[in-house]
């Protein structure tokens, strides 16, 4: 082998070796100590296996760096806000021995609904819509258990009258009542009034936007604790909104959304992951 021969060949590694040792030198000090505490025969064994070295070096060198970059926090949002329309049914019935009786006093019974439904503000009007619904009409027939034989003819009017106001508290007041038509001799059925939101969906946004400001600041407390900064957003997971009754407790995974009362809390929750210096 030619002198120039053994240069070129022998030249790589000896740049290999000082790499190697501008490397080393640049480790931290607690990383220098283990090295040192290194025995001879391995360190020695681990620099002869260049490929090896570099390589548990680069393990050594990460281990005093930051691996994660991200942070994932839940922010949230509370409010609470007024329902402003309110659906309500009640269903008027009557008896009679006779198609036409039964029919008869159903008349009466729906005349002295409608009449209370207007003496408690409830009519057609720019702000509540009261509808009839059609009058229906069956026969039942009661049997002798033992003989079988038809007792009693019983015929049954109903009607239903639905009704929707942007009067909230009216119709509660109401529904409170209406059970005074039974002294009448009324048959009411009224259903419990749904007290909703027709403005739920800016009221959405609006939440979204606060749980978004509530998980920076919840991250920024965490980052700060960390010797880090809060950077910009990388991943957003919108949850569902939780509408219930004042200071409730409830949680849906699918979400909620309870109309039993004019006053509701509406809840939103998310996911928010951040870059971190």
């Amino acid at each position: 082998m030619s002198f120039g021969s053994a240069v070129k060949k022998f030249l790589p590694t000896y740049q290999n070796k000082m790499k190697i040792l501008k490397n080393i030198r640049s480790l931290p000090g607690d990383s220098l100590r283990v090295i040192r505490r290194t025995p001879p025969l391995v360190f020695a064994m681990a620099v002869l296996s260049l490929g090896g070295f570099i390589g548990a070096s680069t393990v050594l060198v990460r281990g005093f760096r930051m691996v994660e970059n991200s942070i994932t926090v839940t922010g949230a949002s509370t409010e609470s806000f007024e329902s402003d329309i309110a659906k309500w049914s009640v269903q008027v019935r009557a008896t009679g021995k006779t198609q036409i009786d039964s029919f008869n006093k159903h008349k009466e019974s729906m005349k002295k609904t409608m009449n209370f439904l207007k003496a408690n503000g409830i009519e057609d009007g720019i702000k509540q819509e009261v509808y009839l619904g059609p009058a229906s009409i069956k026969e039942y027939e009661t049997k002798h258990p033992k003989t079988n034989e038809i007792i009693r003819t019983e015929w049954i009017t109903y009607q239903s009258i639905e009704i929707q106001s942007n009067d909230v508290y009216r119709i509660q007041k109401t529904h409170s009542k209406i059970t005074q038509l039974l002294g009448e001799g009324v048959l009411v059925r009224p259903s419990s009034p749904e007290f909703t939101y027709s403005k739920l969906a800016d009221k959405r946004v609006d939440m979204l936007a606060k749980a978004a400001k509530d998980a920076r600041i919840r991250a920024e407390a965490i980052a700060l604790q960390a010797g880090s900064e809060v950077g910009g957003l990388k991943k957003v997971n919108t949850g569902v909104f939780q509408i219930t009754v004042p200071n409730s407790t409830r949680v849906s995974s699918w979400g909620s959304y309870d109309t039993s009362t004019i006053k509701k809390d509406i809840t939103a929750v998310m996911g928010v992951t951040f870059a971190v210096k």
